[in-house]
């Protein structure tokens, strides 16, 4: 079977794998928020914390919730990641340094995964599961949270609350992350995905033995991938064997990346009472990953066949048991899902490749998107275009029965500034530093790249890195570890200020003059818009990096 055929297939049984389960994961997601009952665990969780489930809350109050829970939960992070020895199963490692921990525990905490660090070489097994794993659970179900609250503003009427931050966060790690994260670790473990507590002693063929890291990794790798974490038990990630080992749990990867991202579009439409509304985010989210999807392939599988069959064309950085097609598609979906994963080193795609994956984290994650963060960012991304739309036709612009004022364009223009300013300042005063050169992996063009990656990754939440550029110093801990927090709580508080303004509202009737936000003709304004926004935004800085490469 050639690698065309065996890519294409493996492309179909993805797609097929996401029908099978889109209308009853979606579905279920839609009770799972909507519901008034509470489960015996639950009643237990709220008794112990203090919380009262019936209590609504203000959009103040629930930003205020996200925001406070987010940075106690960096310090608590920081505390295990330091004080690491003093803990069991620390494989007589040292703490963290203060301001790695600092850069790990945001990024983790933001949902980023962003990696400074060797986990094999720097963490022992109870700093990944109490720490990195809780955060894995807890950051995705922030983001499934808050996205619900966007959609609630849409339906409430007259409505002063969004629910109760509290009850949604416990709702989606127990009802949602924690059972499905466990059937994945199960699938992954028979996929042989290592799950243990100790290191393994291998003599090679040279007679010499070797030590092997172990660990809990499947768990930790089920929650990484179907969170949209990110963060590899190993510094090789989805390349490594014992994280990664063989086709069947690459796919199996690449499937919990994109299922709750995917399905939570049918959530959307299902809490809409509009179906095809949800189709219509989830067609718009398609045609975009379509068109990433055939560039980053036809960049990385087409330079064997430009390369003339050469020995290694396109090879380098990745796995031979993946090849070029499987690191196409996992890249995509990486980028394209705020997950930050990788089976292949970004580093050494093509400039083709490298640009499209880069560009996938600038159109803000909505390829797509992070579980949670996709719906609220292409929702956003909606209100834009129907904005646009009604400018072009002179009436007041609506979307889902509530009318896009100048208070709602406020909060989406803040939305969409924030992490194109975090990227491009980031950007800017690093390559303006005399010891950023010395970072860089590469000379020239790949060599800004690197560095555009590298706060495009973070501002955006991806994670994922241009291997070549050395981080470790604090002046990129530092600033990195600000655009990650900063990437996501920002964006989340005008998110949930957005979703306020529009709850508070009634609803609009639809008239003749109303845009039609399920047809195919919204579906291509709102693919249009996004196009266009981040081209405007990014292109300067791309001619700079890929497309500069590219054309050298």
């Amino acid at each position: 079977m050639s690698d065309n055929v065996a890519g294409l297939l493996q492309i179909a049984a993805l797609i097929l794998l996401l029908a099978a389960v889109y209308v009853p994961l979606g579905d279920y997601m839609a009770r799972v928020y909507t519901g008034t009952s509470h489960l015996r665990v639950e009643r237990v969780v709220y008794r112990l914390t203090g919380v009262d489930p019936a209590a609504g809350q203000s959009p103040k109050a629930y930003a205020l919730s996200v925001v406070g829970f987010s940075l106690v939960s960096v310090v608590v992070l920081m505390a295990i990641l330091m004080g690491q020895a003093a803990l069991p199963f620390d494989r007589d490692l040292d703490g963290m340094p203060f301001w790695m921990s600092f850069n790990t525990a945001a990024s983790f905490v933001a949902n980023t995964n962003w990696q400074s660090y060797g986990g094999e070489s720097t963490l022992g097994f109870a700093a990944q599961m109490a720490g990195l794993a809780v955060q894995n659970f807890l950051s995705a179900a922030v983001g499934i949270a808050v996205a619900v609250a966007l959609i609630r503003g849409f339906v409430q009427v007259r409505s002063g609350e969004l629910g109760n931050f509290w009850v949604d966060l416990t709702r989606g790690t127990l009802r949602i992350l924690l059972p499905m994260a466990f059937l994945g670790a199960v699938l992954l473990m028979a996929g042989g995905v290592v799950q243990s507590f100790s290191d393994t002693t291998m003599t090679t063929l040279a007679g010499h033995d070797q030590v092997l890291t172990g660990g809990p990794v499947a768990s930790q790798e089920a929650i990484k991938v179907l969170g949209t974490n990110g963060g590899g038990f190993y510094n090789a990630n989805s390349a490594h064997p014992f994280e990664n080992p063989n086709a069947a749990t690459n796919l199996l990867q690449i499937f919990l990346m994109l299922v709750i991202p995917i399905s939570l579009t049918r959530t959307l439409g299902t809490m809409l009472g509009n179906r095809r509304q949800g189709l219509a985010v989830l067609a718009a989210m398609g045609v975009l990953m379509t068109i990433s999807l055939a560039i980053i392939t036809a960049g990385e599988a087409g330079a064997r066949s430009q390369a003339g069959q050469a020995a290694g064309a396109a090879m380098e950085g990745k796995e031979t048991r993946f090849g070029e097609w499987a690191s196409a598609l996992f890249g995509m979906v990486s980028t394209g899902t705020s997950t930050g994963a990788v089976n292949a080193a970004h580093d050494s795609f093509t400039p083709v490749g490298g640009g499209a994956a880069l560009v996938n984290m600038m159109l803000g994650e909505i390829t797509p998107g992070g579980v949670g963060s996709g719906i609220y960012g292409i929702l956003v991304m909606s209100i834009v275009a129907v904005f646009i739309a009604g400018l072009m036709v002179g009436r007041t612009p609506e979307f889902l029965g509530k009318k896009i004022g100048s208070r709602q364009m406020t909060y989406v223009a803040l939305y969409t500034l924030t992490t194109p300013a975090l990227v491009l300042i980031g950007t800017g005063i690093a390559m303006a530093l005399d010891s950023t050169p010395d970072a860089m992996g590469n000379a020239g063009g790949h060599g800004f790249s690197e560095v555009l990656y590298a706060y495009t990754s973070g501002a955006n939440n991806n994670g994922s890195a241009f291997g070549g550029i050395t981080v470790t110093s604090d002046f990129f801990q530092i600033t990195i570890g600000l655009a990650m927090l900063l990437g996501r709580l920002l964006p989340i508080v005008f998110v949930l200020l957005l979703a306020g303004s529009l709850a508070e509202q009634g609803k609009v009737p639809a008239t003749a003059g109303t845009l039609p936000t399920h047809k195919p003709i919204f579906v291509a304004l709102l693919v249009g818009v996004i196009l266009i926004l981040t081209g405007l935004t990014y292109f300067p800085a791309l001619s700079l990096g890929p497309i500069a490469e590219a054309l050298a």
